[in-house]
């Protein structure tokens, strides 16, 4: 891969996070109306103007961002547009990139139009996660050879990693649930799902207690049998505990606006080394072949 590609890959996945940091400034700040209507800011004018207050440039700026995030994803899709023959692989990733900002941007608009629906403002933060996790894949086979792959590890293990995922995807859905239930609106004026908040939190803390017991027994059966997914399923370890030491400040500190920010960037982070553990479960084909041709020529050399 060119250093050009891989620059603008890297700077995707960090805008992807970023977008997340920027729209939960957004509904923390209760900014979600700043902007009353969309995709201008108000009936007569695409910009801010005057007589609208500092909610209105928090969210003008975060639909600011989603035009920067939509320009740097163009750019990779047209350095991949060239070699889409030998890597149809990250011009299907890149694409669905594109697609899915476009969506996004949507959703965002619809958002707005519903008066900040709490289950649109939840769907709208899940899809960027999935976003995140398509560009974090996208850095994984970037530096994979093509061809077919085999499973680089066992069959329980495998399966093991995926029970994880699907542990932490019911942990984040019940984080969404429980905010959108909680005090952070993102307008005084919105709406809010009605369940017990309180309830919820618990709800979502028990699959996260999962999730990291899981991890843990992921992290000593790599280290045990020295699987390639060693290094990411640690480094997913460590995100998860911190996320559980935010999590446990916030609920016990009022929800205080800040650590509920970091809470939202820590899971988008969680999603993407869940997701590149998922991509260490298989090698190329022809790497097997390589180091077994390499094993009998090392033998025949004795």
């Amino acid at each position: 891969m060119t250093r050009t590609l891989r620059t603008f890959a890297w700077a995707s996945f960090v805008a992807q996070v970023m977008i997340i940091a920027t729209g939960g400034a957004v509904r923390l700040t209760g900014s979600g109306l700043g902007c009353p209507t969309w995709p201008t800011c108000t009936a007569g004018s695409l910009v801010p103007t005057e007589e609208l207050s500092y909610h209105s440039l928090i969210e003008f700026g975060n639909r600011l961002m989603t035009g920067v995030v939509g320009i740097i994803a163009l750019i990779v899709f047209l350095l991949v547009l060239r070699i889409r023959r030998e890597r149809r692989d990250l011009f299907v990733l890149s694409f669905i990139v594109g697609v899915g900002i476009v969506a996004q941007a949507i959703v965002g608009g619809i958002t707005v139009w519903t008066g900040l629906n709490p289950f649109i403002v939840g769907f709208h933060y899940l899809s960027s996660l999935a976003l995140v996790c398509v560009t974090a894949a996208f850095l994984a086979r970037m530096d994979s050879p093509t061809g077919p792959r085999e499973r680089a590890v066992p069959a329980w293990y495998a399966a093991l990693t995926h029970a994880t995922s699907a542990v932490l995807l019911i942990s984040i859905v019940f984080g969404v649930l429980t905010t959108g239930s909680g005090p952070h609106s993102g307008d005084a004026e919105a709406g809010r799902t009605g369940f017990d908040s309180e309830l919820l939190e618990h709800v979502h803390a028990w699959p996260g207690y999962a999730l990291l017991v899981m991890t843990l027994v992921l992290v000593i059966a790599a280290g045990s049998l020295r699987l390639p997914t060693l290094g990411w399923s640690i480094a997913l370890l460590v995100v998860e505990l911190v996320q559980v030491g935010v999590g446990l400040y916030q609920a016990r500190n009022g929800l205080p606006t800040l650590a509920v920010g970091v809470h939202m960037v820590l899971a988008a982070l969680t999603a993407a080394a869940m997701t590149l553990v998922i991509m260490r479960l298989k090698r190329p084909v022809a790497a097997t072949a390589d180091s077994e041709v390499g094993a009998s020529a090392a033998a025949s050399a004795r």
